[in-house]
């Protein structure tokens, strides 16, 4: 069985920083692309940053230069660095499990990350 299980969201101050961890367990870790989304209310999920196996990285256009995602396959762990936080980051933010394009894929339950102005 997947399970993803994401932690380190929280309520920010506008130009703060937040550190958002995903473990994964009931996969083979270090094959799965690993990926950053995130919802707002009112808004459509979109991809926030993505990690492939071989650490070949991706950006919304939103986030560029100010996140960073990583991962530490030994820990079976996914990191995603926000700095610089801005009022229109505020979501949830789920990770995301993916061994290819034509994948289902799997969900952790998401975190909350609130960002004040």
């Amino acid at each position: 069985q997947v399970q993803l299980v994401e932690s380190g969201g929280g309520l920010v101050q506008a130009g703060g920083s937040l550190r958002l961890s995903c473990v994964a367990s009931g996969i083979i870790f270090r094959r799965y692309t690993m990926g950053w989304y995130r919802q707002a209310p009112g808004n459509q999920r979109e991809l926030v940053a993505r990690i492939t196996s071989s650490f070949t990285t991706i950006y919304a256009d939103s986030v560029k230069g100010r996140f960073t995602i990583s991962r530490d396959n030994a820990r079976k762990l996914v990191f995603l660095q926000m700095n610089d936080l801005e009022p229109e980051d505020t979501a949830v933010y789920y990770c995301n499990s993916r061994l290819f394009d034509g994948d289902l894929g799997d969900w952790g339950q998401g975190t909350q990350v609130t960002v004040s102005s």
